[in-house]
């Protein structure tokens, strides 16, 4: 039976998505275009053998818009014979690449593929490609939630509430992300991952000195008189610090079949060992990454005491404080290099970046399995265990 390895995974630093960010001037094509340079040049691979490339973009308008896959791999300088499409599932597109990247290898249907994204958020900012005045649900959609559908701030907050997660809890599980991802610098946790561009060497969200009294003092970031008399739970307790920025980014990954790699002489970082993605409470909307990772896990035949390393995007810390809550995993063993509250939330690129982080930090801490978990608006969410080879 064939499998499906990554033989390489870069990205480039993540900048702060607004005007001024240290990225903000490079079109999303280029981002994305740097980062495919990277990939083909470090695997030293014959870019005519790959057999497809699959991205994820998330806000696919103006300077996102018309298959920005393509473009970048054409602005790369690779040959036009080998196709792109741009796929989104939200927040975890280029997850979902990866997943239809290596089930096509596994198929048969590729060799060589590669699994990317990008998001220039400052650019393109969030809703971009929601015109004012339009509704993208429909009115079978408004008859099945007569109350309304919530934004993801207020999701986060219903979390919250649910799960019992203190304002206390929320902002120490942000530090501690600012605080990894400062040691993960420094220690040079991510100098073999990181394609630095336009002069940004280093994630530009990241605050060493952040401290939880610092984000105590932040105000709720979502707070609604309307949403208050609705969901008298809520107390209010998310804010833009136990938060993920807005982001500008772009990371990839290449993936073949262990026989491919042995043929190329690439060498394997991981194996891609199980798939899973589900539906969840569209209200709630990112707790999927609770029964993803049960689902996961069934699928690959482990336990969660099997897995070393996990990845679980920080969209909100009570996604992911919800998630300790319902996995009992070890929190030593998530997010281990800081997560998206400090590093950052490019949203197209945040599933391949965070595979990236995840395959650097397997072969760094000796990690045999891997699970990588996000979840996505509309209630969504992608899992993968990877294992060491």
């Amino acid at each position: 039976m064939r499998d499906a390895v990554i033989v390489e995974a870069v990205r480039t630093p993540i900048g702060k998505g607004k005007p001024g960010g240290a990225l903000a001037g490079t079109h999303p094509v280029e981002l994305l275009a740097h980062t495919l340079k990277e990939l083909v040049g470090r695997s030293g691979i014959d870019p005519a053998l790959v057999d497809d490339v699959i991205g994820g973009t998330v806000d696919q308008v103006g300077e996102q818009a018309m298959n920005t896959t393509r473009w970048a791999w054409l602005s790369a300088g690779f040959p036009d014979s080998v196709p792109a499409t741009t796929v989104d599932r939200q927040c975890g597109s280029s997850q979902q690449a990866v997943h239809f990247a290596a089930q096509g290898v596994i198929a048969g249907a590729y060799d060589v593929v590669v699994a990317c994204g990008v998001e220039s958020m400052s650019r393109v900012p969030m809703w971009s490609n929601v015109t004012p005045g339009a509704d993208p649900f429909g009115p079978g959609i408004a008859a099945r939630f007569p109350g309304g559908l919530v934004p993801q701030g207020i999701s986060a907050e219903l979390i919250a509430a649910k799960w019992s997660l203190s304002r206390e809890a929320m902002d120490d599980f942000a530090a501690q992300s600012h605080r990894k991802a400062a040691a993960a610098w420094a220690d040079g946790a991510f100098d073999t991952e990181v394609a630095p561009l336009a002069g940004l060497g280093t994630d530009e969200s990241v605050r060493p000195t952040t401290t939880s009294q610092i984000l105590a003092g932040l105000r709720p970031a979502f707070a609604d008189p309307g949403y208050a008399e609705r969901f008298p739970q809520i107390d209010w307790s998310v804010t833009a610090g136990n938060s993920s920025p807005v982001n500008d980014g772009a990371s990839a990954v290449l993936i073949t079949s262990s026989e491919t790699a042995e043929r190329l002489g690439l060498r394997p970082l991981a194996r891609l060992h199980s798939f899973a993605v589900t539906g969840s409470d569209p209200l709630l909307m990112l707790t999927g990454v609770i029964p993803a990772t049960e689902r996961v896990l069934r699928r690959a035949g482990l336990d969660l005491a099997d897995i070393d390393l996990f990845e679980v995007n920080e969209a909100f810390a009570s996604v992911v404080l919800a998630w300790l809550q319902e996995t009992g995993a070890d929190p030593a063993k998530v997010n281990v290099n800081g997560g998206a509250i400090a590093l950052g939330h490019p949203l197209g690129a945040s599933g391949t970046r965070l595979m990236t982080t995840l395959v650097h930090a397997m072969r760094a801490r000796g990690a045999r399995y891997a699970l990588q978990t996000m979840c996505e608006a509309g209630g969504l969410a992608n899992a993968t265990v990877l294992e060491a080879l």
